[in-house]
């Protein structure tokens, strides 16, 4: 039993309902290619109505008091701590995550929620002095309005838990977009937020694809911010679609992330984090290490440590396994091709490169975990993200060819850097151009009171979570009070 129910409807204005058009779309599940479930395909008519719903229920949304906007959603934190193990469960089905990694994101998920149920007593604005006599400054946070929310499928319930606390926290109502290969997720929020009593309309869920009902909660024009994480291709437009309207965008985006191995590391503690960082989720995080840099004098040692680490990782869907399939045969499909011509180019596959075809993950959408060397840091496969389990190995001679190479590439998300020295840890932070920068461990993304986000087109700027979200789902008023001395 998966809990995953066998059709997932939207809800709009609190009410569960089919599509509009009464389409639905097949949901395969990633590790036997079967049906999973079906979802709502929704088109611009239901986009339509979920906003119109966020709207109709902004006013007494943004006019609760923060601290009870905090209260509601500290009840749905609780709720979710019950749901734990469900919620994992239909994460884990949706995915072909293990349970382990899947009870572990979820944990990920309420930490988020609790630590933005809890800033509703921390909006801070601030006061300052004027320039002028008898006259106080200050400022307020206010809402913004409907928030459009748009997610990936990768750590689905991570994902909505990041948009969903700090957008409804400031005051917004909300129309979250649902990944299409991880329907059921944003369905279980759904139903949780009812139970606990968000009011109807608050929190309103779409199902559908995202050409179709995403590109449609882009162009409505009472969307006054959107949140986006997923693919640089599509926050392209969706910064080309939102942005003449002037509307708030936060963008996270996608990454080919570094990690150098300097030649004073502890090679042992390096390979760990580099199968870790490459090969966990099967590489599908925007923060995975897709680029080993490997200084000269120990990069044939360290290839093998690597190569060994590799080669013993177990895939499958079990507590047992290192990580699962890819989400969909098509994500699966564009890797091998990717693959395929970096050999055309004359690349070496120094372990897996191809789907399993064994009798045990034949049916699914596996690939083993594939290091790649001999690329140019100009071919394709070494600047555009895959999101897969492929890590590419290249060599430098220094620290200065190291940090130039990191930063020879059109993202800018994560990095890290192996070394025992203090000096080159501390120059490789300052210097990478990356949002986040890690010494002696893999490349991940931020904790829940964090920012997180990236340079060049990993994002458009924004950062989320962490307080530094507030900026993104909030407007900020400045309020000047005059005091007339002769009315005193």
């Amino acid at each position: 039993m998966t809990l995953v129910p066998s059709t997932i409807p939207n809800l709009i204005g609190g009410t569960e309902q089919p599509a509009a058009g009464g389409e639905w779309l097949d949901k395969h599940d990633p590790n036997n290619g079967q049906i999973l479930t079906r979802l709502a395909r929704s088109h611009p008519e239901d986009v339509r109505a979920a906003v119109d719903s966020a709207q109709a229920a902004f006013g007494v949304w943004s006019g609760m008091p923060a601290v009870e906007r905090g209260l509601i959603l500290h009840r749905l934190v609780v709720e979710m701590e019950k749901e734990r193990s469900d919620i994992a469960r239909i994460v884990s089905a949706e995915t072909g995550k293990s349970p382990r990694d899947a009870l572990a994101e979820t944990g990920g998920a309420i930490q988020c929620g609790l630590f933005f149920a809890s800033e509703a007593q921390r909006l801070y604005g601030r006061t300052t002095t004027s320039a002028v006599p008898d006259k106080y400054a200050m400022t307020v946070r206010q809402p913004i309005g409907v928030a459009g929310l748009i997610i990936a499928a990768n750590t689905p319930i991570a994902n909505a838990a990041w948009k969903i606390f700090p957008a409804l926290v400031c005051g917004n109502t909300a129309v979250l977009k649902a990944a299409e290969d991880a329907p059921a997720t944003a369905w279980m929020m759904g139903v949780l937020g009812k139970r606990i009593g968000l009011p109807d309309g608050v929190l309103n869920i779409v199902q559908g694809l995202g050409e179709e009902a995403g590109a449609a909660l882009v162009a409505q024009p009472e969307v006054g911010v959107i949140s986006f994480t997923g693919s640089t291709e599509v926050g392209r437009l969706i910064q080309q679609a939102a942005g003449p309207r002037f509307a708030r965008i936060s963008l996270e985006l996608g990454g080919k992330n570094p990690l150098v191995v300097c030649d004073d590391a502890d090679l042992e503690n390096a390979a760990k984090w580099v199968v870790q960082s490459a090969f966990s989720n099967a590489g599908q995080r925007c923060a995975s290490t897709s680029r080993v840099i490997v200084f000269e004098s120990v990069y044939g040692a360290f290839r093998d440590m690597l190569v060994r680490r590799a080669e013993a990782m177990r895939v499958g869907p079990t507590d047992r396994d290192d990580f699962g399939p890819l989400i969909n045969e098509g994500q699966l499909e564009s890797v091998l091709a990717a693959i395929q011509d970096a050999l055309q180019k004359g690349a070496s596959v120094l372990t897996a490169g191809a789907r399993l075809v064994d009798a045990a993950h034949a049916a699914g959408y596996y690939m083993g975990p594939t290091l790649i060397e001999n690329v140019s840091p100009s071919d394709e496969i070494s600047r555009r993200e895959l999101f897969g389990p492929v890590a590419l190995l290249h060599r430098v001679r220094s620290f200065q060819d190291a940090l130039a190479l990191a930063n020879d590439s059109p993202y800018g998300l994560t990095a890290a850097i192996h070394t025992r020295s203090i000096h080159r840890a501390l120059r490789f932070c300052d210097r990478v151009q990356a949002g986040v920068a890690v010494v002696n461990a893999g490349t991940y993304g931020s904790e829940p009171h964090m920012p997180f986000g990236g340079r060049k087109q990993s994002g458009n700027g924004s950062r989320e979570p962490g307080t530094e979200a507030i900026d993104v789902y909030s407007e900020l008023k400045d309020i000047y009070l005059n005091v007339d001395p002769e009315m005193l």
